[in-house]
């Protein structure tokens, strides 16, 4: 009842060894004193960082303040945010109760009369694009619904 049924291609097939090491046991470490005392290379460097840092911000921002723009440079990416890039907000003629082509059909225009940037253009017939979707498939939901409360009441 529990027997396993294989392929015929299958049947003769033998496994690969384990490439691993052949001395491996389970359930024995590798490394039976374990590791050796004292710190890491990189615990040491990072507690030498740790007593010195204070040190090197100080040197950092007294250059800063002599006018390095390098030092400067360093202290304000650290401490202010990275600028994203934002659109600008456009205004132009959209009727959105229109047929969807023709929503598409009025960025297009603004975009060639110069009023939206083309990029931006692309980004309103996308956001055009998902609400159709989501509209279809409201419409397909409302249209199921309908249909399966017909059967019901049949």
């Amino acid at each position: 009842m529990n027997d396993i049924v294989q392929p015929e291609w299958l049947k003769n097939h033998v496994p690969a060894p384990n490439p691993g090491n052949p001395n491996w046991k389970k359930g024995v470490s590798g490394n039976p004193r374990g590791r050796p005392p004292g710190q890491t290379p990189q615990a040491k460097l990072t507690k030498r960082m740790l007593e010195e840092g204070e040190q090197v911000l100080d040197a950092v921002l007294t250059k800063a303040k002599e006018g390095d723009a390098s030092s400067a440079a360093l202290v304000f990416s650290r401490i202010l945010p990275a600028l994203r890039s934002q659109s600008q907000t456009v205004q132009f003629d959209f009727d959105p109760s229109l047929p969807i082509s023709q929503q598409v059909e009025q960025v297009l225009v603004a975009v060639a009369a110069g009023q939206v940037a083309p990029d931006v253009g692309q980004q309103i017939i996308t956001a055009i694009a998902a609400l159709s979707s989501i509209r279809d498939s409201e419409e397909l939901e409302r249209r199921l619904a309908l249909l399966q409360g017909k059967e019901v009441n049949q």
